[in-house]
């Protein structure tokens, strides 16, 4: 079973944080393995979305997810329904000066890939980190003595 929780202080309100990581037209703002994510309308919970991600060999694989929960500054999370299925959950708390990330991933691989899933599961853990660290970035102002 893959199943890890990663945390993220990022310097913005829930709110703002919440609207940034549940719009799909900036996925690929802080998700760089993105190339695409379309929702067959508004967000909102039982929303799918068509995403194509590629993989750290150049393999372009697409799913479907669904939005699980949907809690405006709170929660967001998408759930497999074509794909690998690692689901995904997104909590937000305020904390002294911005928002408290907590990201979930978590499924249980089938056929083959169950062989391979300690495996990537190190490869996802790095991978979020590493988007982790991007929307961080993404979204915190540079302070003015830095520009």
């Amino acid at each position: 079973m893959i199943d890890f929780t990663l945390e993220s202080h990022i310097a913005q309100p829930p709110a703002e944080v919440f609207d940034y990581v549940s719009d799909p037209e900036r996925l690929a703002t802080w998700q760089t393995n993105t190339v695409s994510a379309v929702p067959d309308g508004p967000m909102r919970l039982g929303t799918r979305l068509r995403e194509v991600h590629r993989t750290p060999g150049g393999k372009e694989l697409e799913s479907v997810v669904e939005v699980a929960e949907f809690e405006p500054g709170r929660v967001f999370a998408l759930r497999v329904v074509e794909g690998t299925p690692v689901h995904l959950r997104i909590t937000l708390d305020p904390a002294e000066g911005g928002t408290r990330l907590r990201f979930r991933a978590h499924g249980q691989l089938t056929g083959a890939m169950r062989l391979l899933q300690p495996v990537i599961g190190r490869v996802l853990r790095r991978q979020f980190s590493e988007q982790l660290a991007t929307l961080k970035r993404v979204l915190e102002p540079v302070p003015a003595a830095l520009r």
